[in-house]
Formats: C-alpha cells, structure tokens, sequence
C-alpha cells in the first residue's frame, strides 16, 4: 500500500480563537505531522493520521505560549501530543471531503469532523508527485477539557469556547 508523506517545508496548521469577545487571536502549531495511507489521493479510499506537538505551539507572543504550554492549557509536558485518526471519510463532491475520526486532545478523545478540499496533484521540478489539501473546522475546547477563562467587567469571557483550525497541507507519494 501507498503512503502520502506531509511535506513539512509547504506545510501549516493554524487556529484562531475569539479574544475578549471583540477579535480573533491567530497561532499555529509549528511541529505536526499527517500520513495517508491508501494508493490514491482521494482521502475517500484512504485512513488518515494525525500528530501534533502540543510543545510547539506558537503565538508569536511568548508569555501566551507558555501559558498555552501550561497545566491551564495544553499541559504540554503530560499531553505531548494532539492525535487524530479517521473513522470515516466521505467525498462530498469531486474536491470535497468531510473527514470524521477521533480526535484526542489533554487525553480527552471526542468524535470530530474536519472538511478537507482537494487542491490536486502534480509532479514537482524532481519527479516527485505531491498531492495538496486545504483542511479546516473547529471544535468546543471545553470539550477537550481546555477550560481555563476570565470573565470580563464588561461580561463576556476572555477567550472563546469556539476554536477555528485552518490547514494547507502538502503530501508526497514515498
């Protein structure tokens, strides 16, 4: 069986997540990897694996970060890893997927469901064949037992429940 490799180097994986109620943070993991496994680039006929180092994520704020890599978030040193892996995967059209899977976060594990959009496939410059896939979603990070907060005098609470992912991926065939 085939194997989809991410191309780390035309990789990224980003969320966002309302702040004070009033406009979005952005940050991104810097350190994560996905594999396909199945011999064609529709996801429909494949499993797919995800791994995310919860140790580098990045905010470009580093006080935020390492209250993200906390026991108050991530727990980074207990909980390295932010793990998905596909249950189902259905094409919803020709460049449209819904990816459904486990997703394992702070050692919570809940059903998600992601879409991913086929961008296509091509040869580079040295014969490699590359595949690409815009992925995003979001998820309740309650859920996942990511629950610190702070109310606001004005009411509301510093930072959303809502957690929005954003990811172009770049896969080569090995």
């Amino acid at each position: 069986m085939a194997k989809w490799s991410l191309d780390k180097a035309h990789s990224e994986l980003e969320f966002k997540v309302k702040h004070m109620m009033i406009s979005n943070v952005k940050g991104q993991f810097q350190d994560f990897d996905v594999t396909i496994d199945g011999d064609s680039a529709d996801l429909s006929e494949t499993t797919v694996s995800v791994e995310i180092r919860t140790d580098s994520v990045t905010t470009k704020n580093e006080p935020r970060d390492q209250h993200l890599r906390s026991e108050e978030f991530f727990n980074a040193a207990a909980y390295p890893l932010i793990t998905f892996t596909s249950t189902e995967i259905k094409k919803v059209d020709n460049d449209e997927y819904k990816l459904s899977g486990d997703l394992t976060v702070k050692g919570v594990t809940k059903p998600a469901t992601f879409t991913a959009e086929f961008g296509g496939i091509a040869k580079d410059p040295w014969g490699n064949q590359k595949a690409g896939y815009t992925v995003h979603g979001k998820i309740n990070r309650q859920d996942f037992g990511l629950t610190w907060n702070a109310a606001l005098e004005t009411g509301g609470v510093m930072v959303s429940e809502e957690v929005k992912f954003h990811a172009e991926v770049q896969f080569v065939l090995s």
